[in-house]
């Protein structure tokens, strides 16, 4: 099978991953194989390829965001049929045993391994995955739309809960791309107002069109105090420019996998009780309550496809912040 393959991480714009063809996976007790139709590109595959962080596998296959139909299982793997349609999150597997996987929390897990980064991901034609950790996806949603919405979409959807922004609050978002065009819909859908921080004047035209109250950079002053925030860029600058406009008793949630050093703060900036916090993986449960909130919504991703053999071409537009809303890689 062909898929795109890190060796050794290296700068995007020295294309460092390399198309290989090889051996098509064969599903192990309780796993079944994806055939890939999809895989959203993500702002942790960029950080992957680059060595921005930890590589437990070299090499590695990355991609996080997989949608596809199931096409073989292993021994004692029956929770799906061969052509079920499933999605692969970034959530690969967990031990089930640590203090944290039996309290709810998996997402924090001692022992995890991640899609794309401990496992090989979905940046091939197919892939292997734990059937426990594969999701049934609506039917109503098409594979390069639903794509992203399995780790932009997810973790998006669990920084805007860790945020604590209420139905009506004012919630503002830095940086508008993949996850953050997700989050707004469904800031809109529970009745909030959304203020949107960015550089790129495409993202600030996408984020008016999705209903942004109020548009402008992170230097600038919203028109009005913020109950909550995310931020998605990975710049540790933006956090005082976050606390400098967010209410007293107010969250600034860090949605990033890794961000830039923070520089030392004025502690005035957190005082009168701000809650400065960071949003780590995402649960089963995240995946689940996303997929039934995007039903719902509905929620639309806007997509830019791209072939497989391209996947490096697609990580230098989003590390340019080139692509509107979320890339896609279609094999």
């Amino acid at each position: 099978m062909r898929a795109m393959v890190l060796e050794e991480p290296r700068p995007a714009e020295e294309h460092p991953l390399l198309q290989r063809d090889l051996p098509l996976p064969a599903p192990g007790r309780g796993e079944i194989r994806v055939r890939v139709r999809a895989c959203g590109v993500c702002h942790t595959d960029l950080h992957t390829v680059e060595g921005e962080i930890a590589l437990p596998k070299l090499p590695v296959v990355p991609g996080h965001q997989v949608a596809g139909v199931v096409e073989a299982r292993g021994a004692g793997a029956d929770r799906f049929r061969e052509g079920d349609r499933v999605g692969v999150p970034w959530l690969y597997w967990t031990c089930g045993a640590c203090r944290f996987c039996v309290d709810g929390r998996e997402n924090l897990c001692d022992a995890p391994r991640f899609t794309g980064l401990g496992a090989d991901g979905g940046y091939a034609e197919a892939m292997v995955v734990p059937e426990g950790f594969a999701h049934t996806l609506p039917a109503s949603f098409p594979d390069s739309g639903v794509a992203p919405l399995l780790c932009a979409g997810v973790i998006g959807y669990r920084a805007l809960r860790l945020s604590e922004i209420r139905p009506g609050g004012r919630l503002g978002l830095y940086g508008f791309g993949a996850s953050a065009h997700i989050v707004i819909q469904i800031a809109r859908y529970w009745g909030c107002e959304v203020d949107v921080f960015s550089r790129a004047a495409s993202h600030l035209e996408l984020a008016r069109r999705l209903g942004a109250a109020w548009t402008g950079r992170a230097e600038e002053t919203p028109p009005a105090p913020l109950d909550a925030a995310i931020i998605f860029a990975p710049a540790g600058r933006l956090v005082a420019e976050a606390l400098r406009v967010v209410r007293k008793g107010g969250v600034v949630a860090l949605a990033g996998i890794t961000m830039s050093p923070i520089p030392q703060l004025d502690y005035r900036l957190l005082y009168h009780e701000r809650t400065l916090r960071s949003v780590a993986n995402s649960t089963r449960r995240d995946v689940r309550e996303l997929l039934e909130l995007a039903a719902a919504v509905p929620l639309r991703a806007e997509v830019e496809t791209f072939p497989l053999d391209q996947a490096n071409q697609a990580l230098i537009a989003l590390k340019e912040s080139r692509i509107k809303g979320a890339g896609v890689l279609v094999p």
